[in-house]
């Protein structure tokens, strides 16, 4: 039976997602960044989280050999942002606000909070790379998280449904 890749899409995008802007650097010094939704926690203990790149996107060979990364949690305020590092431009960072954290990685300085991680593992997941890393540096700021609904940018009111 083969599945309907377009059906498959359409479902994905039927399940909210947070959007994240990941970033490294290479052995030049080169910055390299993507947008994911494709991330999340893995285990309390040890703190592990996960995030998956296409294989086929220009920056997967710079984080296949580096051995760092750092996650971005974007707000609601960075829908341009989030669309620019989903392209497949070759300077992603010019122009734009990011310094450096404590591993020497690109950090968005209103991002709603930032992980930087040591790579601990790679793992093939069909067209994907899945990228296992140890947080090791975290910072929180206040704001509204970014997520992603049927391919459109949404902002979280702030109610609640009870749990």
């Amino acid at each position: 039976m083969s599945l309907d890749q377009g059906l498959f899409r359409e479902a994905m995008g039927r399940f909210p997602s947070g959007v994240t802007i990941v970033t490294t650097v290479d052995e030049q010094g080169r910055r390299w960044g993507f947008t994911a939704s494709a991330f999340a926690s893995l285990s309390l203990q040890p703190p592990r989280v996960l995030v998956c790149l296409d294989r086929s996107a220009n920056c997967h060979q710079s984080f296949s050999s580096s051995d760092r990364f750092a996650v971005n949690i974007l707000g609601a305020e960075h829908e341009d942002l989030a669309r620019h590092f989903a392209t497949k431009a070759t300077d992603k960072f010019s122009g734009r606000n990011f310094e450096l954290g404590d591993l020497r990685l690109p950090l968005l300085p209103d991002a709603v909070a930032t992980l930087e991680c040591r790579t601990v593992g790679r793992l093939p997941g069909g067209d994907h790379t899945i990228f296992l890393g140890e947080p090791v540096s975290i910072r929180l700021r206040s704001g509204s998280p970014a997520v992603v609904y049927d391919r459109r940018f949404w902002r979280l009111s702030g109610s609640t449904i009870g749990v």
